[in-house]
Protein backbone atom coordinates (compact mmCIF):
# COMPACT_ATOMS: atom_id res chain seq x y z
CA UNK A 1 0.00 0.00 0.00
CA UNK A 2 1.07 3.46 -0.60
CA UNK A 3 2.30 6.19 1.36
CA UNK A 4 -1.08 8.50 0.04
CA UNK A 5 -3.68 5.32 0.35
CA UNK A 6 -2.72 4.33 3.89
CA UNK A 7 -2.99 8.14 4.88
CA UNK A 8 -6.11 7.96 3.52
CA UNK A 9 -7.12 5.22 5.31
CA UNK A 10 -5.64 6.64 8.53
CA UNK A 11 -7.67 9.69 8.12
CA UNK A 12 -10.76 7.58 7.33
CA UNK A 13 -10.41 5.59 10.68
CA UNK A 14 -10.06 8.71 12.61
CA UNK A 15 -13.16 10.17 10.92
CA UNK A 16 -15.15 7.45 12.20
CA UNK A 17 -13.63 7.30 15.75
CA UNK A 18 -16.23 8.99 17.37
CA UNK A 19 -19.02 6.86 16.24
CA UNK A 20 -16.55 3.85 16.93
CA UNK A 21 -16.01 4.29 20.83
CA UNK A 22 -19.89 5.43 21.02
CA UNK A 23 -20.30 2.15 19.59
CA UNK A 24 -18.23 -0.07 21.34
CA UNK A 25 -18.93 1.55 24.97
CA UNK A 26 -22.48 2.33 24.71
CA UNK A 27 -23.85 -0.31 22.48
CA UNK A 28 -21.56 -3.18 21.83
CA UNK A 29 -20.28 -3.55 24.95
CA UNK A 30 -23.16 -3.80 27.15
CA UNK A 31 -24.93 -6.14 24.71
CA UNK A 32 -22.11 -8.52 25.23
CA UNK A 33 -22.30 -7.86 29.12
CA UNK A 34 -25.87 -8.16 29.34
CA UNK A 35 -25.04 -11.74 27.45
CA UNK A 36 -23.02 -12.27 29.96
CA UNK A 37 -24.97 -11.67 33.08
CA UNK A 38 -28.12 -13.39 31.42
CA UNK A 39 -25.68 -16.51 32.03
CA UNK A 40 -25.56 -15.63 36.10
CA UNK A 41 -27.22 -14.39 39.42
CA UNK A 42 -26.30 -10.85 38.89
CA UNK A 43 -28.35 -8.33 41.15
CA UNK A 44 -26.33 -5.62 41.45
CA UNK A 45 -25.65 -5.72 45.12
CA UNK A 46 -23.52 -9.09 45.05
CA UNK A 47 -21.10 -10.78 43.34
CA UNK A 48 -21.97 -12.42 39.75
CA UNK A 49 -22.13 -16.38 40.17
CA UNK A 50 -22.47 -18.07 37.00
CA UNK A 51 -25.72 -20.14 36.88
CA UNK A 52 -25.47 -21.11 33.36
CA UNK A 53 -28.43 -21.74 31.46
CA UNK A 54 -30.97 -21.28 34.73
CA UNK A 55 -32.10 -18.04 33.91
CA UNK A 56 -33.58 -19.41 30.64
CA UNK A 57 -34.78 -22.70 31.96
CA UNK A 58 -36.86 -20.79 35.09
CA UNK A 59 -38.22 -18.23 32.29
CA UNK A 60 -39.79 -20.74 30.22
CA UNK A 61 -40.82 -23.59 32.85
CA UNK A 62 -41.78 -21.25 35.93
CA UNK A 63 -42.39 -18.56 34.84
CA UNK A 64 -46.03 -18.07 34.21
CA UNK A 65 -45.90 -14.19 34.54
CA UNK A 66 -43.67 -14.45 31.32
CA UNK A 67 -46.69 -16.27 29.09
CA UNK A 68 -48.78 -13.63 30.40
CA UNK A 69 -46.87 -10.83 29.44
CA UNK A 70 -45.50 -12.23 25.85
CA UNK A 71 -49.48 -12.83 25.24
CA UNK A 72 -50.18 -9.20 25.86
CA UNK A 73 -47.29 -8.05 23.88
CA UNK A 74 -48.58 -10.87 21.15
CA UNK A 75 -52.05 -8.92 21.50
CA UNK A 76 -50.45 -5.71 21.11
CA UNK A 77 -48.51 -6.41 18.21
CA UNK A 78 -51.50 -8.19 16.16
CA UNK A 79 -53.73 -5.40 16.48
CA UNK A 80 -51.60 -1.83 16.80
CA UNK A 81 -49.05 -2.38 13.94
CA UNK A 82 -52.08 -3.40 11.07
CA UNK A 83 -54.00 -0.52 12.51
CA UNK A 84 -51.06 1.98 12.68
CA UNK A 85 -50.15 1.46 8.84
CA UNK A 86 -53.97 1.45 8.24
CA UNK A 87 -54.28 4.94 10.06
CA UNK A 88 -50.92 6.24 8.78
CA UNK A 89 -51.35 5.28 5.17
CA UNK A 90 -55.21 6.76 4.48
CA UNK A 91 -54.28 10.04 5.56
CA UNK A 92 -51.19 10.43 4.37
CA UNK A 93 -53.84 9.31 0.91
CA UNK A 94 -56.41 12.49 2.04
CA UNK A 95 -53.62 14.98 3.24
CA UNK A 96 -52.02 14.56 -0.76
CA UNK A 97 -55.10 15.79 -1.89
CA UNK A 98 -54.88 19.51 -3.32
CA UNK A 99 -56.99 21.52 -1.18
CA UNK A 100 -57.29 24.48 0.55
CA UNK A 101 -55.72 25.26 3.64
CA UNK A 102 -53.40 21.51 2.79
CA UNK A 103 -50.41 22.85 5.08
CA UNK A 104 -52.27 23.25 7.83
CA UNK A 105 -53.91 19.97 8.08
CA UNK A 106 -50.37 18.35 7.61
CA UNK A 107 -49.21 20.39 10.01
CA UNK A 108 -52.23 19.16 12.56
CA UNK A 109 -51.63 15.95 11.96
CA UNK A 110 -47.77 15.77 12.41
CA UNK A 111 -48.23 17.11 16.10
CA UNK A 112 -48.30 13.92 17.69
CA UNK A 113 -44.85 13.26 16.76
CA UNK A 114 -44.48 16.46 18.82
CA UNK A 115 -46.39 16.28 21.73
CA UNK A 116 -44.85 13.16 23.31
CA UNK A 117 -44.43 11.38 26.86
CA UNK A 118 -45.91 11.66 30.04
CA UNK A 119 -48.32 14.51 29.88
CA UNK A 120 -49.86 12.76 26.80
CA UNK A 121 -50.54 10.08 28.34
CA UNK A 122 -51.95 11.45 31.23
CA UNK A 123 -53.96 13.12 28.97
CA UNK A 124 -55.26 9.63 27.40
CA UNK A 125 -56.02 8.64 31.27
CA UNK A 126 -58.75 11.40 31.24
CA UNK A 127 -60.10 10.44 27.70
CA UNK A 128 -60.54 6.99 29.12
CA UNK A 129 -62.06 7.91 32.50
CA UNK A 130 -64.88 5.68 32.65
CA UNK A 131 -67.05 8.76 34.97
CA UNK A 132 -66.86 11.66 32.85
CA UNK A 133 -64.15 10.87 30.00
CA UNK A 134 -65.06 12.36 26.63
CA UNK A 135 -65.34 8.89 25.36
CA UNK A 136 -67.61 7.76 27.56
CA UNK A 137 -69.72 10.54 27.82
CA UNK A 138 -69.83 10.28 24.24
CA UNK A 139 -71.15 6.54 24.30
CA UNK A 140 -73.41 7.28 27.06
CA UNK A 141 -75.13 9.96 24.57
CA UNK A 142 -75.69 7.81 22.25
CA UNK A 143 -77.59 4.96 24.49
CA UNK A 144 -74.66 2.72 25.84
CA UNK A 145 -75.95 2.34 29.39
CA UNK A 146 -72.82 0.44 30.83
CA UNK A 147 -70.08 2.06 29.02
CA UNK A 148 -66.38 -0.07 29.08
CA UNK A 149 -64.47 0.63 32.01
CA UNK A 150 -61.32 0.67 30.13
CA UNK A 151 -58.35 0.81 32.13
CA UNK A 152 -60.34 -0.90 35.12
CA UNK A 153 -61.22 -3.76 33.44
CA UNK A 154 -59.17 -6.54 32.26
CA UNK A 155 -60.80 -7.21 29.18
CA UNK A 156 -60.76 -3.47 28.03
CA UNK A 157 -57.28 -2.52 28.86
CA UNK A 158 -55.07 -3.52 26.43
CA UNK A 159 -57.91 -2.81 23.35
CA UNK A 160 -57.78 1.03 24.91
CA UNK A 161 -53.89 1.29 24.57
CA UNK A 162 -54.23 -0.27 20.32
CA UNK A 163 -56.57 2.80 20.34
CA UNK A 164 -54.27 4.91 22.35
CA UNK A 165 -51.31 4.05 19.65
CA UNK A 166 -53.38 5.63 16.63
CA UNK A 167 -52.32 9.41 18.35
CA UNK A 168 -48.80 8.16 17.64
CA UNK A 169 -49.32 6.62 14.10
CA UNK A 170 -51.28 9.64 12.80
CA UNK A 171 -48.10 11.55 12.80
CA UNK A 172 -46.20 9.19 10.96
CA UNK A 173 -47.99 10.06 8.02
CA UNK A 174 -45.35 12.14 6.44
CA UNK A 175 -43.40 9.06 5.68
CA UNK A 176 -45.94 7.49 3.58
CA UNK A 177 -47.08 10.83 1.97
CA UNK A 178 -43.48 11.25 0.44
CA UNK A 179 -43.44 7.86 -0.89
CA UNK A 180 -47.06 8.30 -2.43
CA UNK A 181 -45.88 11.81 -4.02
CA UNK A 182 -42.97 9.55 -5.77
CA UNK A 183 -45.68 7.64 -7.76
CA UNK A 184 -45.41 8.39 -11.50
CA UNK A 185 -48.75 9.90 -12.17
CA UNK A 186 -49.05 8.84 -15.64
CA UNK A 187 -49.75 5.43 -14.25
CA UNK A 188 -52.99 6.76 -12.75
CA UNK A 189 -53.84 8.72 -15.97
CA UNK A 190 -53.31 5.29 -17.84
CA UNK A 191 -55.53 3.53 -15.13
CA UNK A 192 -58.41 6.18 -15.83
CA UNK A 193 -58.37 6.37 -19.78
CA UNK A 194 -59.10 2.47 -18.65
CA UNK A 195 -62.31 3.41 -16.72
CA UNK A 196 -60.34 1.97 -13.35
CA UNK A 197 -62.52 3.69 -10.24
CA UNK A 198 -60.73 5.48 -7.23
CA UNK A 199 -60.74 2.53 -5.25
CA UNK A 200 -59.11 0.12 -8.15
CA UNK A 201 -56.54 2.67 -8.90
CA UNK A 202 -55.70 3.06 -5.03
CA UNK A 203 -55.49 -1.16 -4.59
CA UNK A 204 -53.79 -1.61 -8.07
CA UNK A 205 -51.57 1.40 -8.50
CA UNK A 206 -50.92 3.37 -5.03
CA UNK A 207 -50.65 -0.07 -2.79
CA UNK A 208 -48.22 -2.00 -4.82
CA UNK A 209 -46.11 1.00 -5.40
CA UNK A 210 -45.88 1.86 -2.10
CA UNK A 211 -45.30 -1.62 -0.96
CA UNK A 212 -41.35 -0.93 0.09
CA UNK A 213 -42.43 1.99 2.82
CA UNK A 214 -45.21 0.07 3.69
CA UNK A 215 -42.79 -3.38 4.20
CA UNK A 216 -40.25 -0.84 5.43
CA UNK A 217 -43.19 0.38 8.61
CA UNK A 218 -44.50 -3.16 9.14
CA UNK A 219 -40.83 -3.99 10.34
CA UNK A 220 -40.08 -1.15 12.29
CA UNK A 221 -43.50 -1.40 13.92
CA UNK A 222 -43.65 -4.79 14.40
CA UNK A 223 -40.01 -4.01 16.35
CA UNK A 224 -41.56 -0.83 18.02
CA UNK A 225 -44.22 -2.50 19.57
CA UNK A 226 -43.07 -5.61 20.71
CA UNK A 227 -40.67 -2.76 23.20
CA UNK A 228 -44.08 -1.40 24.45
CA UNK A 229 -43.65 -0.64 28.11
CA UNK A 230 -44.23 2.64 28.72
CA UNK A 231 -47.47 4.11 28.79
CA UNK A 232 -48.31 0.66 30.41
CA UNK A 233 -46.12 1.95 33.02
CA UNK A 234 -48.12 5.35 33.60
CA UNK A 235 -51.94 3.77 33.03
CA UNK A 236 -51.68 0.39 35.22
CA UNK A 237 -52.66 0.69 38.88
CA UNK A 238 -49.11 1.04 40.63
CA UNK A 239 -47.10 0.51 37.25
CA UNK A 240 -47.46 -3.22 38.02
CA UNK A 241 -49.68 -4.07 34.92
CA UNK A 242 -52.81 -4.52 36.29
CA UNK A 243 -55.90 -4.72 36.54
CA UNK A 244 -55.28 -8.81 36.77
CA UNK A 245 -51.87 -8.17 34.87
CA UNK A 246 -54.27 -7.37 31.57
CA UNK A 247 -51.38 -4.54 30.71
CA UNK A 248 -48.05 -6.65 31.85
CA UNK A 249 -46.19 -6.40 28.74
CA UNK A 250 -42.48 -8.19 28.10
CA UNK A 251 -41.06 -4.62 28.33
CA UNK A 252 -42.72 -3.80 31.78
CA UNK A 253 -41.81 -6.93 32.87
CA UNK A 254 -38.29 -7.00 32.19
CA UNK A 255 -38.33 -3.58 33.75
CA UNK A 256 -39.45 -4.78 36.88
CA UNK A 257 -37.69 -7.43 37.06
CA UNK A 258 -34.50 -5.67 36.56
CA UNK A 259 -35.32 -2.27 38.60
CA UNK A 260 -37.73 -2.98 41.10
CA UNK A 261 -36.44 -6.71 42.03
CA UNK A 262 -32.72 -6.05 41.07
CA UNK A 263 -33.15 -9.66 39.26
CA UNK A 264 -30.55 -8.28 36.26
CA UNK A 265 -29.67 -11.25 34.61
CA UNK A 266 -32.91 -12.92 34.76
CA UNK A 267 -33.46 -9.32 33.33
CA UNK A 268 -31.38 -10.04 30.54
CA UNK A 269 -31.86 -13.55 30.01
CA UNK A 270 -35.42 -11.91 28.91
CA UNK A 271 -33.84 -9.01 26.61
CA UNK A 272 -32.08 -11.59 24.88
CA UNK A 273 -35.42 -14.10 24.41
CA UNK A 274 -37.02 -10.77 23.27
CA UNK A 275 -34.10 -9.83 20.30
CA UNK A 276 -34.52 -13.57 18.84
CA UNK A 277 -38.30 -13.24 18.47
CA UNK A 278 -37.69 -10.00 16.81
CA UNK A 279 -35.02 -11.22 14.81
CA UNK A 280 -37.19 -14.46 13.90
CA UNK A 281 -40.19 -12.33 13.13
CA UNK A 282 -38.02 -9.85 11.00
CA UNK A 283 -36.58 -13.14 9.08
CA UNK A 284 -40.09 -14.32 8.03
CA UNK A 285 -41.31 -10.99 6.68
CA UNK A 286 -37.98 -10.51 4.55
CA UNK A 287 -38.81 -13.62 3.02
CA UNK A 288 -42.42 -13.24 2.72
CA UNK A 289 -42.07 -9.75 1.25
CA UNK A 290 -41.14 -11.53 -2.29
CA UNK A 291 -44.67 -12.16 -2.29
CA UNK A 292 -45.41 -8.86 -1.84
CA UNK A 293 -43.27 -5.62 -2.32
CA UNK A 294 -42.89 -4.39 -5.45
CA UNK A 295 -39.81 -2.37 -6.44
CA UNK A 296 -39.76 -0.35 -9.59
CA UNK A 297 -37.36 -1.22 -12.37
CA UNK A 298 -37.46 -5.05 -10.15
CA UNK A 299 -37.09 -7.94 -13.03
CA UNK A 300 -39.17 -10.59 -11.80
Amino acid sequence: MSSARRREAINGYLFIMPWLIGFLVFVAGPMLFSLYASFTNYDVTSTMRWVGFDNYVRLFTDDKLFWTSLYNTGFYVLFAVPLGIITGLLIAVLLNQKVPGQKIFRTIFFLPKVLTGVAVLLLWLWVFNPDFGPINVFLRAIGVENPPLWFSDPTWAKPALVIMSVWGAAGGYIIYLASLQGIPRHLYEAAMLDGASPARQFLSITVPMMSPTIFFKLITGISGAFQFWEAALIVSEGGRGGPSYSTLFYGLYMWQKAFNDYQMGYASAMAWVLLIIILLITALQFYGSRRWVYYEGEVK
